[in-house]
């Protein structure tokens, strides 16, 4: 038997956001299939086998005291998958900068921030990050600006840690969901008129699951994904394909 293209086992993995919703189904999916998980997030509800760092990502000056406990834990780093995000509501998106500010902090600055002190490790022997954005990283959508500029500028920072890391073999990909069923999405879900405009736009007819992320996101820390880099991969059931 040849090798396992998809192989993820025994690679070292690290998720954020990762104690509900997407991130856990990410995590989990990762760990039955033989990686080595550290999960970070500000509390953890469940024990799923994973190392668990109890961190908020705002605390922007802590991310170095972080990575050492990565690195202690670990010893080293396969595979980054940053997952961790907020949306905020507010009546005013275009005035309520503390919103904006946090909103760019978490998504877009922590990120940068843990995925630059991670890169040296995994500059070693390669490697490959993932970024979770959005369809709001594309398309227009009502009221929340501060998310879709977030979800955008990680989008791009995706190419530039592509275009500059490669040469030290390590991948770095977008995976874009479209509407899938979490805590984040639940309003525009229990809403019949809102799910049923959803719906509409979605080619296979039905809302995602946070395990529909699983495939991708193996896909693309295995070998069977070895020769793409700085690459979008959508998972919204057909949403961006989707024309009249």
């Amino acid at each position: 038997m040849g090798e396992d293209l998809f192989s993820v086992e025994g690679k070292r993995i690290v998720v954020t956001g990762s104690n509900r919703g997407n991130g856990l189904a990410i995590a989990t999916g990762l760990i039955q299939y033989g990686a080595k998980v550290l999960r970070i997030d500000r509390q953890f509800d469940s024990d799923i086998g994973a190392i668990d760092i109890v961190f908020d990502l705002s605390d922007l000056d802590s991310l170095p005291k972080l990575c050492n406990q990565i690195y202690k834990a670990l010893n080293r780093v396969d595979g980054l998958v940053n997952n961790a995000g907020i949306s905020l509501a507010t009546k005013k998106p275009y005035e309520d900068l503390s919103v904006f500010k946090q909103t760019l902090e978490v998504n877009l600055e922590a990120t940068f921030r843990l995925t630059s002190l991670l890169l040296d490790s995994m500059s070693a022997n390669g490697g490959s990050v993932i970024n979770i954005t959005s369809l709001g990283a594309e398309l227009g959508f009502p009221d929340n600006p501060s998310y879709q500029i977030s979800k955008a500028g990680l989008r791009q920072m995706t190419k530039a840690i592509a275009k500059d890391w490669g040469h030290k073999n390590i991948r770095a990909n977008n995976i874009c969901p479209g509407y899938i069923r979490t805590k984040m999405t639940e309003g525009s879900f229990n809403d019949p008129k809102m799910n049923r405009q959803r719906l509409d736009r979605m080619l296979l007819n039905r809302w995602g699951e946070p395990t529909d992320l699983v495939g991708p996101v193996i896909f693309l820390i295995s070998n069977a994904s070895s020769y793409i880099t700085g690459s979008d991969i959508y998972v919204d059931g057909g949403w961006m394909a989707n024309g009249l």
